[in-house]
């Protein structure tokens, strides 16, 4: 999976298309990742002790990957990601400027 925990993205297709936020959590089985404020559901809790309410909490739910597109940190601009391999080590190559990231 090319994007990664803290990659800030930008979603291009759906109901939250344009809209740009930081990973939260990758779920690479799934083929999904979690968005910070981006597809915000309503989850309804039970209350956890005697006495307490159940509550509706908002959480942003898991999103395709396909539907996002990693931005540069350095041209700031939506790209692909290529690898580069320096000396041994992996690493991620914007396809616009060719600057690691």
């Amino acid at each position: 999976m090319r994007i990664k925990k803290g990659d800030q993205i930008q979603v291009i297709a759906g109901k939250y298309k344009g809209k740009k936020g930081k990973v939260t959590r990758v779920l690479p089985a799934l083929g999904k990742i979690v968005v910070d404020k981006i597809n915000m559901v309503k989850k309804h809790s039970k209350p956890k002790r005697e006495g307490e309410k159940g509550q509706i909490v908002e959480i942003a739910a898991p999103f395709d990957v396909s539907n996002a597109m990693i931005v540069c940190p350095n041209c700031d601009k939506m790209t692909r990601v290529g690898y580069a391999v320096k000396d041994g080590d992996k690493s991620r190559v914007c396809k616009k400027c060719n600057k690691e990231f």
